[in-house]
């Protein structure tokens, strides 16, 4: 199947530094993807109706009421937990909001414990660092995480760990962890599983029920935007019973009872934890993008990122100036995304280069992974920055359902003749 053609702008062309017109080619997609056509028109059919959620009355208040609601309806069957009724779905903006949310919410007592990973993208570390007291657990020297280790924290703990936050796949190289057998090992220890789901959503099938109620992730948080939808959205899928009497992390407008002059009622959740007026586009265009993957099937959506993936790493690390981070023998449990360097060139100059010459969008830098991105490029004591040290880095390619195998190989046409002799 052409998968390219049922994405929206990836085909324009753009205008090079050189004056010529190129058809550009997005390998950036772990920062933003591109809208699934779905997607954009199911904006453009209900612009129409716009109007505010839940506290209208009239026939376009009640309808977008309606959509708002079925969107969450949507999600939780997404990812397998309809029908269990235990979690609810809140509605964020990104990633980094719902996991700010949740260090919020959850955390009662700036020492109870949270266990995280030296895998972490920002989001899902810095809050936790300033709600809670954190430990971490390291990775290897090829940059996975040992599950040996999670359990061996949890036990000497003994089961003061209240909450586990952890990727579902890193966004530096890509390293799918096993959520649900994680959390069988959370919950043998008393402690519940926050993930992180930016990465995987658009990649993988995510069954947040698990296999037997041990397995079952209590928190998932994913934006949109990474998965074929535009917009500022996002959710957070988590337990009810845990979420239910929070107080809530915005304070204002739809998410109280009644406020009288020296007290106040919050509302039930999920409403109590989406304050102000919600961006109703923005869902709907979410839950419809979701709803396309699952019918293209995440089997499908596997094969196609795998073929191209590994057709990259084979050729990458026949090319003697390119120099890969992580596992490039066995990548099987790593998602589209090879970071890399080309020695004697600076990896900033470089991707825009690639960006303003031929038209190839990368993302460069330790993106917003720092402490991660360290130990791949062995600073793994970097405690502090000097301003007098060459800022170090990587270069990220991110595939995306549309991208092609044509693609990949201009790329690595390019790449074979852009190091210095």
């Amino acid at each position: 199947m052409n998968y390219r053609n049922l994405f929206d702008g990836v085909n324009n062309p753009i205008k090079l530094e050189n004056g010529r017109f190129v058809v550009p080619i997005n390998f950036d997609n772990g920062a933003t993807t591109p809208p699934l056509k779905s997607a954009v028109a199911t904006i453009n059919s209900n612009i129409k109706n716009y109007a505010s959620i839940g506290r209208g009355a009239g026939p376009k208040a009640d309808f977008c009421t309606k959509k708002f609601e079925e969107a969450r309806e949507d999600i939780l069957e997404f990812f397998h937990v309809k029908e269990t009724t235990k979690h609810t779905v809140v509605f964020v903006k990104s990633t980094t909001e719902g996991l700010n949310l949740l260090a919020s919410v959850l955390i009662k007592d700036k020492k109870e414990l949270v266990l995280t990973t030296r895998m972490e993208h920002h989001a899902n570390d810095l809050p936790w660092r300033y709600a809670s007291r954190v430990d971490y657990v390291d990775v290897d020297d090829l940059g996975r995480i040992r599950m040996e280790d999670i359990e061996r924290k949890l036990m000497r703990y003994r089961g003061q760990v209240k909450y586990v936050s952890i990727t579902a796949a890193s966004n530096v190289t890509g390293y799918i962890n096993d959520i649900n057998k994680i959390a069988k090992i959370c919950h043998k220890y008393g402690a519940k599983i926050v993930v992180d789901g930016a990465q995987i959503v658009a990649h993988q099938e995510v069954n947040m029920q698990g296999e037997c109620e041990e397995e079952q992730i209590d928190f998932l948080v994913f934006s949109a935007h990474k998965a074929y939808a535009p917009f500022g959205s996002g959710a957070v899928v988590g337990l009810k019973e845990y979420l239910a009497d929070v107080e809530p992390f915005l304070k204002g407008g739809g998410i109280v009872e009644h406020v009288y002059d020296d007290s106040l009622e919050w509302n039930r959740i999920p409403e109590r934890l989406e304050a102000g007026t919600q961006n109703f586009l923005g869902v709907i265009a979410m839950a419809r993008a979701l709803k396309d993957l699952k019918s293209i099937g995440f089997d499908n959506i596997a094969l196609h990122e795998k073929q191209i993936k590994e057709h990259l790493f084979s050729k990458m690390k026949e090319m003697e100036h390119v120099i890969l981070y992580g596992d490039t023998n066995n990548i099987d449990d790593r998602l589209g995304i090879i970071c890399f360097n080309v020695k004697d060139n600076n990896f900033e100059t470089l991707a825009e280069d690639f960006a303003k010459q031929k038209g190839i969008s990368m993302r460069y830098g330790k993106f917003c992974a720092h402490p991660y991105c360290d130990r791949l490029l062995g600073e793994r004591y970097k405690t502090t920055y000097k301003k007098t040290e060459e800022e170090t880095g990587m270069i990220r390619i991110s595939l995306g359902l549309y991208n092609t195998m044509e693609e990949a190989n201009v790329f690595l046409k390019h790449l074979s003749n852009c190091h210095k002799n």
